[in-house]
C-alpha cells in the first residue's frame, strides 16, 4: 500500500470513529439531561470536532513541503542547515538528493509543453509520496526537484542509494497524462555530508547538483553519489566547452574515416565519417569525450557542417584518384534533423562537390524511428530518402524501431550494434540473435552492416550468417583522410589483384 493510500485509509477509519463517538455523546446527553442537553450537544459537538480536525490539518501541513513561503532553494538550504545542526553529536544524519527528468525536450517535441507541465506535477506528487513528512521536496529551475532528508539514524551511503532508487522507481512508473501513456526516466544525484569538507546546506545542495551532472552523462536512469573527483571532471567539461567553438573553426575537429567492406568478397563498400578532435594538450579525443560538451554549447549543427564538408571533399578526392568508393556514411544528430532547411543545405553541398545523393548514407539512430508522422525529424528523414540518399538504421537492437517504421523510412541498411557482435564466435546466444536480425533484414530486402568486428573469426561467422557488410578494428581503425589513400592501395593489392591493375592503369 502506498503512503497516500495508507493516509486515505486512516482518514476514513478516524472519520468512522468520530461519527460513532459523536452519536454516543448525543445519546448520553439525552439520557442524562433531556432534550435541552441533546440540543446543545447537537450544536456544540460538531463545532468542536470541526475545529479539532482543522487545527490538526494545519499542523500536519506545516511539516510538508507543499506550501512554503520564500525561495525554494533558500528554504532547502535552511532545512539542510537545521538538519545538520540537529544531527551534530548524535547518530542522526541527513543528505541531499536532486532529481531531474531525462529527455524533457523529447516530451515537449512529441506532446507539447502542457503535457510536460503535467508530467512535472505528477513527478512532484510521486516524490513526495515516496518521502516522509519531515523530508522537504522543492522545485528547482528547469525540470529538477531537490530533496532534503530530515535527520535519520544510521544513515550511510547504501541506505541513501536505496532511498534514491525508491524515488526513481516511483517516478518511473508509467504516467497516464490526458490520452497519453508516458514511460519516463529520471537521473539522480546524491550528496552525503561525510564526503564534503565543512558541510553546510549550500555545499550539500551544490554537491548533489554536481553528482546529478555526472549521472546525466550516464542517463537514462543514472544515479551517482558525490565524490570530490567529480569537480575535476566538471571543470574539464567546462574547459572543453570554452575551447570547442575555436577548435571547430581552426580545423582541430575533423572526420576520420573507417572502411566498410563486403563480408563475403572483401570488396570496399565505403567509409563512415567519425568525428575526432586532435586537442593540442590532451591529444586525440574520441566523440564520447566531447559530444556532450558540444551539445551543451549548441554546436551540433556546426559539427555536422564540418563533417559533411570534409566527407564530401574526401569522396571527391578519392574519385579523382581513381578509387571506387561507393558511399560515405555520415551520422546526423537530432539537432541537425530538426532543421527545416536541412535538405536544401544538403543539396547545395552535393552540388558543390558534384556528387549525387546516392553517394551519401545518412545514419539515423533507431530512436528516431519511433517518432510521429508530423515530427520535423520524421519529415526530414523521409525527404532525404526521397532525394535519393541511402538511409542506414544505426545501432539496431538498442532502441524500439518497429518494422513498419523501417519500411516507412525506406531504410536500405540495418547496422547491427557492436554489443551483439562482440564474442559472436564464442557465444551461441549471440549467434542466434544476430542470425535472427540478419534473417529479418533479408526478408525485408535490406542489407546489414555489422559494427565492431575485431577478429577474423567474428568476420567469418558474420559471413556464414549472411551479413552483407562489416566494419571494425578487425578491418581497420578510423584514420585521417591523408592515410586513406595508402590504406586503400594496400588493401586492394592484398584482396583484389584485378582491381589493383585497373587502379594502376588509372594512376
Amino acid at each position: 500500500m502506498s503512503k497516500r493510500q495508507a493516509n486515505n485509509a486512516n482518514s476514513v477509519f478516524e472519520m468512522a470513529l468520530s461519527f460513532g463517538f459523536l452519536s454516543a455523546c448525543t445519546a448520553a446527553s439525552y439520557a442524562f439531561a433531556g432534550e435541552k442537553a441533546l440540543l446543545i450537544a447537537g450544536f456544540a459537538l460538531p463545532i468542536v470536532f470541526f475545529a479539532f480536525y482543522a487545527f490538526r490539518l494545519v499542523w500536519q501541513r506545516a511539516g510538508k513541503p507543499k506550501v512554503m513561503p520564500g525561495d525554494p532553494r533558500d528554504n532547502l538550504i535552511s532545512m539542510l542547515d537545521s538538519a545538520l545542526e540537529t544531527g551534530h553529536g548524535v547518530d542522526q544524519k541527513t543528505f541531499c538528493m536532486v532529481v531531474e527528468l531525462d529527455d524533457a525536450d523529447v516530451v515537449v517535441r512529441r506532446y507539447g509543453k502542457a503535457i510536460l507541465h503535467k508530467c512535472l506535477i505528477t513527478m512532484a506528487d510521486r516524490i513526495k509520496d515516496a518521502m516522509r513528512d519531515e523530508d522537504l521536496v522543492v522545485k528547482l529551475d528547469g525540470n529538477c526537484f531537490a530533496i532534503g532528508l530530515g535527520p535519520m539514524r544510521h544513515l550511510d551511503i547504501e541506505m541513501a542509494l536505496q532511498i534514491a532508487k525508491r524515488v526513481q522507481k516511483s517516478v518511473e512508473e508509467p504516467m497516464v497524462i490526458d490520452t497519453h501513456t508516458l514511460h519516463l526516466s529520471v537521473s539522480i544525484g546524491v550528496a552525503l555530508p561525510g564526503r564534503i569538507e565543512s558541510p553546510n546546506g549550500e555545499r550539500l545542495l551544490d554537491a548533489a547538483e554536481c553528482a546529478l551532472l555526472d549521472a546525466m552523462q550516464n542517463q537514462p536512469s543514472g544515479i551517482r553519489c558525490y565524490v570530490p573527483e567529480m569537480r575535476n571532471r566538471i571543470e574539464n567539461r567546462n574547459a572543453l566547452i570554452d575551447e570547442i567553438s575555436v577548435a571547430l573553426e581552426n580545423g582541430e575537429i575533423v572526420p576520420w574515416f573507417q572502411p566498410q567492406v563486403s563480408a563475403k568478397t572483401g570488396k570496399l563498400a565505403g567509409f563512415e565519417a567519425l568525428a575526432r578532435w586532435m586537442h593540442p594538450k590532451r591529444g586525440l579525443l574520441q566523440p564520447a569525450d566531447f559530444l556532450i560538451e558540444l551539445e551543451q554549447a549548441g554546436l551540433m549543427e556546426r559539427l555536422g557542417e564540418v563533417v559533411m564538408y570534409h566527407a564530401f571533399a574526401a569522396l571527391r578526392a578519392w574519385d579523382r584518384a581513381g578509387f571506387e568508393v561507393p558511399t560515405i556514411g555520415i551520422n546526423f544528430s537530432g539537432m541537425e534533423l530538426q532543421n527545416p532547411k536541412l535538405v536544401d543545405k544538403l543539396k547545395w553541398q552535393l552540388d558543390r562537390f558534384e556528387l549525387t545523393p546516392d553517394r551519401l548514407s545518412v545514419e539515423v539512430l533507431e530512436t528516431v524511428m519511433a517518432r510521429g508522422e508530423d515530427d520535423i525529424i520524421t519529415r526530414n528523414v523521409r525527404a532525404l530518402s526521397d532525394l535519393g540518399c541511402n538511409i542506414d538504421l544505426d545501432d539496431f537492437g538498442t532502441g524500439n524501431a518497429s518494422i513498419s517504421n523501417v519500411r516507412r523510412f525506406a531504410v536500405q541498411r540495418i547496422k547491427i550494434d557492436r554489443s551483439f557482435v562482440t564474442k559472436l564466435d564464442e557465444d551461441q546466444d549471440q549467434q542466434r540473435l544476430v542470425s535472427a536480425i540478419i534473417t529479418m533484414a533479408q526478408r525485408l530486402g535490406l542489407d546489414t552492416v555489422a559494427e565492431g568486428v575485431e577478429t577474423v573469426s567474428e568476420h567469418a561467422v558474420l559471413s556464414e550468417l549472411g551479413c552483407t557488410y562489416v566494419q571494425g578494428f578487425g578491418i581497420s581503425r578510423a584514420m585521417p583522410v591523408e592515410e586513406t589513400v595508402m590504406w586503400m592501395r594496400d588493401y586492394i593489392r592484398r584482396t583484389d589483384p584485378a582491381a589493383e591493375r585497373k587502379l594502376r592503369s588509372v594512376i
